[in-house]
């Protein structure tokens, strides 16, 4: 059964920082592209950042480039999402997900999908 669990969410003030992980179980993790995504209230889920399963970065969301940075640890089947100087309008709940597609390249391009974690800034 395939688990991912994210971790590291919480409040923050504005221009603070956040490190989430998200630790996968139950799939060959090296062989997955990983996303980070989110979701504010009222608004529909949208894309963060992905990397591929050799930890190429396949991109960043407009919004975060320049602040957050992804990456992942095999050995470990964890992907991280540091995210820096972070502003209330990145309050959202994270959700990791992972892709067996070489090149995944929106949200239905992924199988497996974490509960979330929730992040809020405060002003």
């Amino acid at each position: 059964q395939v688990q991912l669990v994210e971790s590291g969410g919480g409040l923050v003030q504005t221009g603070g920082s956040l490190r989430l992980s998200c630790a996968a179980s139950g799939l060959t993790f090296g062989s997955y592209a990983m996303g980070w995504f989110r979701q504010a209230p009222g608004k529909v889920r949208e894309f963060v950042a992905a990397l591929l399963w050799s930890g190429v970065n396949i991109g960043y969301a407009d919004s975060v480039k320049g602040r957050f940075t992804i990456s992942r640890d095999n050995a470990k089947n964890t992907v991280y999402l540091q995210m820096n100087s972070l502003k209330p309008e990145d309050t959202a709940v994270y959700y990791c997900a992972a892709s067996s597609r070489m090149l995944p390249r929106g949200q239905r391009d992924y199988n497996y999908w974490g509960q979330g974690t929730q992040v809020t800034v405060s002003s």
